[in-house]
């Protein structure tokens, strides 16, 4: 029979499905192309936005229509649960069971409901799921879950409480890897910087990345994603001492205001998060610092949005997410906290916001004009130009063909933009 994966949402349900790929077709089960082709749809969901929620749930009537198998994984399977077959569903595999998806579709296929919960992590083969989306690219999940509690965040409902993997497992799973051609790696976790602090023996993220530096065919190193609190000093010493560590930072702040992000459950102040921004780019000098931002949380007064302003003036992230605050069933905010900014002052401030970081990427953007810069190319888009990113993670388009996917190249910019830059190609390295 075959089957088809369908993910929603962010990168660690990325590396989910291919672990879930993995494991079925050890079973025999072959991969569709498409879910049209497919016998088996495997929705791997998002809730972490309303609109990420009803777009799955949107799908499973769809599914229905055309008498598919339906499983459900990811933190829709989570939040949701056993409310899922009132919806057609077949089967629901919880964020920390994927290796027991094998056995969900068995039944589903004998006509009876799965749901299972268990706490599998630790039987993950990682090692040996070479198979990955892409042939030079490797997502990989170093810690699972959260403890923060952020008060508008459902990912600790979802994934649970931090777990590390081992650091061994890791970099046994980074050398197999390499020798089956991947040359790039993003660290993977809710909290990545929080790697290794419950295993009570010194690992670190700052410890397993000099360790990665040090494997032979990886020429780039990413990681994603940090807060504030957890992100420690000898992580930006790390990728000041290598060129195989991306300057990338994604730092979240999530607001300006200091009562807001007490609200929110943020442990730090917003001079805290100031300093850390100066310290990072102290040791690291041409860092590239991106955050997110919530707009129209409770209580937010125009004095504490002029604050967020104020801060990304100031700070000058090369990449913003923003978000228009709607509360999220089963959260903390959810249950105790009025949704009282009017969704037109939501919607006004956030279009300031964007306005304001489209002038911020294109300022910054303007400094990359004749420069030569290293690219990894990644894949033909939209347009019919290829793309990579740059160690800073900047975007750069430029003419190319397929066989230039994954090869590390040479770009002199000759155009810029508040988004990709545009260049032509110098050298292939």
């Amino acid at each position: 029979m075959k089957f088809f994966i369908k993910t929603y949402g962010c990168q660690m349900n990325e590396n989910d499905s291919e672990v879930a790929r993995y494991y079925l077709e050890q079973e025999g089960y072959e991969s569709a192309e498409n879910e049209n082709e497919a016998d088996i749809v495997i929705l791997n969901t998002c809730v972490v936005r309303k609109k990420a929620e009803d777009k799955f749930l949107s799908t499973i009537g769809e599914l229905r229509k055309k008498n598919k198998k339906i499983g459900v994984m990811g933190c829709g399977a989570e939040k949701l649960k056993e409310d899922l077959f009132k919806r057609g569903v077949n089967f629901v595999i919880g964020t920390r069971a994927i290796s027991r998806i094998p056995e969900a579709v068995e039944l589903s296929i004998k006509g009876k409901k799965a749901a299972i919960f268990d706490d599998k992590l630790d039987e993950i083969d990682y090692r040996n799921i070479l198979k990955r989306n892409s042939k030079h690219h490797a997502w990989i999940t170093i810690i699972y879950g959260c403890n923060r509690f952020c008060t508008y965040c459902i990912v600790p409902y979802t994934r649970g409480r931090e777990k590390s993997r081992k650091m061994e497992d890791i970099l046994q799973e980074v050398k197999n890897l390499s020798l089956n051609g991947v040359r790039e790696i993003t660290y993977l976790g809710q909290n990545v910087d929080a790697y290794g602090k419950d295993l009570n023996d010194g690992t670190s993220l700052a410890k397993l990345l000099n360790e990665t530096k040090n494997i032979e065919n990886i020429e780039r190193i990413w990681f994603l994603t940090s807060y504030p609190t957890d992100f420690s000093l000898d992580i930006a010493r790390e990728i000041a001492s290598s060129e195989k560590i991306a300057k990338s930072i994604h730092l979240p702040v999530q607001h300006g205001s200091n009562k807001i992000l007490k609200k929110m459950n943020r442990r730090y102040t917003i001079e805290e998060y100031y300093e850390l921004i100066k310290s990072i780019r102290e040791i690291v000098p041409d860092a590239s610092i991106s955050s997110d931002i919530i707009v129209g949380f409770p209580d937010e007064t125009e004095d504490d949005f002029q604050q967020t302003v104020k801060l990304v003036k100031e700070i000058k992230f090369e990449r913003l997410n923003l978000a228009i605050y709607s509360p999220r069933e089963g959260t903390i905010a959810w249950k105790y906290f009025e949704d009282n900014v009017p969704h037109a002052v939501k919607t006004r401030r956030m279009a300031y916001l964007l306005n304001l970081q489209k002038e911020v990427n294109k300022m910054l953007n303007e400094s990359y004009l004749d420069k030569t810069v290293e690219v990894i190319v990644e894949e033909r888009a939209k347009s019919g130009l290829f793309y990579g990113r740059d160690i800073r993670n900047k975007i750069i388009a430029f003419e190319g063909d397929e066989s230039l996917i994954g090869k590390k190249i040479l770009v002199k910019i000759k155009k810029t933009t508040a988004g990709p830059l545009y260049g032509d190609i110098i050298k292939i390295i």
